[in-house]
């Protein structure tokens, strides 16, 4: 950490001890931690809210700033860099207290969130149908590989499979249960330029579950490998919150 970047830091002796000292100055109630860079450069502001995480918060190495970072259910929902450290005492609270984004904005400029965060804060099916249709149109602006986009439509087209949070990684399309990240993965179908396509429980899996020849096909074999009492995407990641 430098110094002359960060007197108030150096002062305090860490990022979370300055934190403290400022919360208490400006009389906002936080419960700050060391962050897991080191408590030079960063802390973790808890909040009270069960579904969120801590805000994390880290420090710039060559011009002076604080990024901070708030996840829930596996979504980054707020992001963003001030060089105030009051700002993030700031955002710490709103955070902690549950604030919706719009406030979390209106209230602090320097904080940014996606769509997907603001979808998430609708609820599952928002986050999939978003989901879905940012797909559709990135499958749509790929003309050189037309299996990858007539698989992502047939896939549409099918009624469970269209209720789950859809991903694609290196061309391969996966169906996840939970909308947030690491994902619940139910199954994977590999696209190919000039072969058949195949189905696959993971995606890095070397074990193929079947091949199909065209993308409707790959869809129906796909049907029958999903759990029979499989519903709708649900908010979170593969293991619970801690």
């Amino acid at each position: 950490m430098d110094s002359d970047l960060y007197p108030d830091l150096a002062a305090a002796g860490s990022l979370a001890a300055a934190l403290e000292q400022l919360a208490a100055e400006l009389d906002v109630d936080l419960t700050v931690v060391p962050g897991g860079w080191g408590p030079l450069v960063s802390a973790d502001i808890a909040s009270s809210v069960p579904e969120r995480k801590a805000l994390s918060v880290h420090i710039g190495a060559e011009s002076r700033w604080f990024g901070v970072s708030g996840w829930s259910r596996g979504v980054e929902l707020i992001t963003g860099a001030t060089p105030d450290l009051a700002d993030v005492v700031r955002a710490g609270a709103a955070w902690g207290r549950g604030g919706s984004l719009r406030e979390l904005r209106a209230g602090l400029s320097f904080l940014r969130s996606s769509k997907r965060a603001e979808a998430h804060e609708r609820g599952p099916a928002a986050v999939v149908e978003l989901q879905w249709r940012t797909m559709r149109e990135q499958a749509a602006e790929e003309p050189d590989f037309a299996g990858f986009g007539e698989l992502v439509e047939a896939a549409h087209a099918e009624p469970r499979l269209r209720q789950l949070y859809v991903f694609s990684s290196h061309w391969t399309l996966g169906f996840s249960s939970c909308t947030g990240y690491p994902f619940r993965v139910e199954v994977v179908i590999v696209p190919s330029h000039n072969g058949p396509f195949r189905l696959k429980k993971y995606p890095l899996s070397d074990d193929v579950l079947g091949e199909a020849a065209t993308a409707e096909e790959a869809v129906a074999l796909a049907m029958c490998h999903l759990p029979a009492d499989l519903g709708p995407a649900v908010a979170g990641i593969t293991e619970q919150d801690g």
